[in-house]
């Protein structure tokens, strides 16, 4: 290099230093801002209608099981967005049921924004697999919530295979490890405090087996219109059990009516035998003395024509002394 050519390169890196340190005292460095410019819906449908039915019956189960709770937002077939670059490759992520714990409900979000909740990722994810997303679910997807998202609990189940159920639990150092199931086939997830299982019965129609939380006690988490009915039909057995009761005291008045009525009908009955006991003794008393005075009046006649007095007792069966009493 000529010595002309080091003065010139001397003179700009002066003249660049210059209009580095003027900048600096006017213009901080600012990082790339994040993409605003988000898709939160891709046009692709489910997999079925199963499979729609099964994420609303997850998310409107926990949405009723933590009615009174206002730290946590369920979500699903939601876009998670997590980086630029994501957003750069179109590479959208939707996990079709997660919950995100000690976050505000907003049940306005349109997806799940990682920079717009301080860094936040779920803590559940379920993927309900179909044969074209078991492969992605139980690999690609799968090494994105253990590595990237790191979230606690992540749970798979084909809606059409009843035995599909899977899941795995975040070890800080192992990273997932599978969840043993109960005897019941169930999965514990320990961040919601909740059993994973499956249940027969009939949702919207459709008669199937279906992915559903219980709690620790092993009770079905129902939805609301589970809950409402479970409610109706106990205060019909409560109506029941009330009416019976009534029905019941009734009887038993009618019973005690009944016995009173008898005791009743057996004092009347007691009395009018009493009463024909005494007619039947009056009558058998006044025939007794109209014989008597029968007596008396034939004794008088016999005295009267002259007859002695134990001529006529005797005639009569009268006593002397009741004859001696007519003279």
């Amino acid at each position: 290099m000529t010595p002309q050519q080091v003065a010139s390169t001397h003179q700009k890196l002066v003249s660049d230093s210059q209009d580095l340190v003027k900048d600096s005292g006017t213009n901080e460095w600012q990082p790339p801002m994040p993409p605003t410019d988000l898709i939160f819906d891709d046009g692709e449908p489910l997999e079925s209608s199963r499979h729609r039915v099964a994420i609303n019956t997850l998310i409107n189960s926990i949405r009723h099981h933590f009615a009174e709770r206002n730290d946590y937002f369920v979500g699903g077939n939601m876009f998670v967005y997590y980086s630029s670059q994501q957003v750069k490759n179109k590479d959208f992520k939707g996990p079709d049921f997660f919950v995100v714990q000690d976050v505000p409900p907003d049940p306005a979000r349109l997806g799940w924004v990682v920079w717009e909740e301080n860094g936040r990722y779920p803590d559940v994810i379920i993927e309900l697999l179909s044969d074209t997303t078991e492969v992605a679910d139980l690999g690609t997807k799968k090494h994105l919530y253990e590595k990237v998202f790191k979230t606690k609990d992540y749970f798979v189940f084909h809606p059409y295979k009843a035995n599909s159920l899977q899941g795995w639990r975040l070890d800080n150092y192992k990273g997932y490890q599978p969840i043993e199931e109960n005897p019941s086939g169930w999965l514990w997830c320990e961040t919601l405090k909740l059993w994973l299982g499956t249940w027969q019965g009939k949702i919207e129609n459709d008669d199937a087996v279906w992915l559903r939380f219980y709690d620790e006690a092993g009770n079905l988490v129902l939805l609301p219109q589970e809950a409402e009915k479970q409610h109706a039909e106990a205060e019909r057995q409560r109506a029941d059990a009330q009416q019976q009761r009534a029905d019941a005291q009734q009887q038993r008045a009618d019973t005690e009516q009944q016995r009173a009525d008898t005791e009743r009908q057996r004092a009347d009955a007691e009395r009018q035998r009493a009463d024909a006991e005494r007619q039947r003794a009056d009558a058998e008393r006044q025939r007794a003395d109209a014989e008597r005075q029968t007596k008396l009046n034939g004794a008088l006649q016999l005295l009267q024509m002259g007859m002695s007095v134990e001529q006529v007792a005797q005639i009569l069966s009268l006593t002397v002394e009741e004859v001696q009493l007519l003279m």
